[in-house]
């Protein structure tokens, strides 16, 4: 009776190639990440040798043609995208920069934001009520005052105030407007009563808010500040105008509220 040995018909995985060790039919290898199967006895032939071997495995390419990722990556922040010859690294880019497309057939890149990021916001409250009889324009409030330092000369200043203003005299009115430094903006409104008081009450009081968007060209320190002045429209005695007070004057006083934002441009 034949005798026929299991172990020859299945493969028999031998580990790393050795050039010392004499190979079989059928015998595999490991060599350079690949695996090779023996088709020719064979003894000190490398298994790259197709007269001996076949391959059973292939290996990557480690990155040689770089579509290996830890080839490719190899420092924290990296980032990985799809290049035309395949995958690249983007290293981290500096802080506060964005992560930006080019679009289809361009490569990613780091940079700065386009125009419109708010880079700081400062505001201020004035919690009392003042007034004047002055024509001309005086400070409305040493409180509701802001101080704002831009980080560069490009900046945009985006400027918000509210306020409650009134004028004693029925027939006259009052004008508010906000002033950088020495400044009138010349963002100015104001408000003007057509009949007389009823009962003590002067009817022209507003809530108002302002806004302007200033190009003060500096990254020295700059003061926003609301001013306020009356008119006198029918040039009788004089008109006294305020802010923050209430409609009948008495209780607490209407704050008077100041936003100053740096945009970038």
């Amino acid at each position: 009776m034949a005798t026929v040995n299991l172990g020859s018909i299945k493969f028999k995985w031998k580990g790393t190639y050795s050039g010392a060790t004499a190979y079989t039919v059928d015998d595999v290898v490991e060599y350079n990440g690949s695996s090779y199967i023996c088709k020719l006895a064979s003894t000190g032939n490398l298994p790259t040798n197709t007269t001996y071997f076949d391959v059973m495995s292939s290996a990557g390419t480690n990155g040689t043609n770089r579509t290996d990722v830890g080839t490719v990556i190899t420092t924290q922040g990296d980032i990985l995208y799809r290049h035309r010859s395949g995958l690249q690294r983007l290293g981290a880019g500096t802080a506060g920069d964005a992560l930006i497309t080019g679009g289809t057939g361009a490569n990613p890149y780091w940079g700065s934001v386009a125009g419109g990021k708010i880079l700081q916001m400062v505001t201020a409250t004035d919690t009392s009520a003042r007034s004047t009889t002055s024509t001309s324009f005086v400070t409305a409030s040493s409180t509701a005052t802001v101080n704002i330092t831009p980080s560069a000369t490009s900046s945009k200043i985006f400027v918000i105030c509210t306020g409650n203003f009134h004028t004693s005299d029925g027939d006259d009115g009052w004008c508010a407007t906000i002033y950088r430094d020495a400044t009138n903006l010349g963002n100015a409104t104001s408000g003007l009563a057509s009949g007389n008081s009823v009962n003590g009450i002067c009817p022209n009081f507003f809530s108002t808010t302002m806004t302007i968007l200033d190009s003060p060209n500096t990254t020295s320190q700059i003061t926003y500040q609301l001013y306020i002045k009356t008119i006198n429209a029918d040039s009788d005695a004089s008109t006294t105008s305020g802010i923050g007070y209430t409609l009948s004057g008495s209780g607490n006083p209407v704050p008077t509220h100041i936003t100053v934002m740096e945009v970038s441009a």
